[in-house]
């Protein structure tokens, strides 16, 4: 008696697949986003389109502590709401700026600070001409003294001038001496004026005297 084995496969399709087994796509991660400095040191919830978030990250709380204390944080929203959003990361830094600058110096502020470095760059600038000036100088003292060293040396090196020929010093000898023989007879002719200057005025005397004595017998 022969006996038969009879085999039954199930296709695929007729199996049962329970739910479980199914593979679906794992859910997304849940975002936790951390309020914005702000809203933490405010102990409010942050909202999605937060004014006050992009300025002041949680990274840096002593960033909106500072402008918190001097501006007040209705004042800083108020401020930024009526900025364009090109201008308010600007606004922000010069908030903080004048924040610190008032916790340093609660009279003047940023206006001191300011003044400050101001003096310091007019002190700056009166020795940076002074520098100038002082340099200049010392320029046309080296190029003073560099001219006269070459003069010193041109003069040095040119050959001395050659005597004068024979005739020449004849010629000044010659002129020398008649020079000297118009001075002598010039001399002597004032001495002859004089003299006889002196001759008349001895007769003008002698003549005078003798016209007295005649009118007197």
């Amino acid at each position: 008696m022969e006996s038969s084995c009879e085999t039954t496969v199930t296709p695929p399709s007729s199996r049962s697949v329970s739910p479980s087994s199914s593979s679906s796509p794992p859910p997304p991660p849940s975002l936790v986003v951390s309020p914005c400095a702000a809203c933490k040191i405010l102990r409010r919830r942050c909202a999605e389109k937060c004014v006050l978030a992009p300025y002041f990250p949680p990274t840096d709380p002593l960033k909106f502590t500072t402008a918190h204390r001097v501006f007040g944080a209705s004042n800083i929203i108020k401020f930024l709401q009526e900025l364009p959003e090109s201008q308010r990361a600007d606004a922000v830094s010069s908030m903080v700026y004048e924040a610190n600058a008032r916790l340093r110096d609660p009279v003047y502020g940023s206006a001191g600070a300011i003044c400050h470095l101001q003096k310091q760059v007019s002190e700056l600038q009166a020795q940076l001409a002074q520098t100038q000036a002082e340099l200049l100088n010392m320029q046309f003292q080296l190029q003073a003294q560099v001219a006269n060293h070459l003069m010193a040396r041109v003069c040095m090196e040119m050959p001395p001038p050659p005597p004068l020929p024979l005739h020449h010093q004849s010629g000044f000898d010659s002129f020398g001496a008649v020079t000297a023989a118009t001075e002598t007879a010039q001399h002597h002719g004032l001495l002859s004026t004089l003299s006889s200057l002196d001759d008349n005025n001895n007769n003008f005397g002698h003549s005078f005297s003798w016209e007295l004595q005649t009118m007197w017998t």
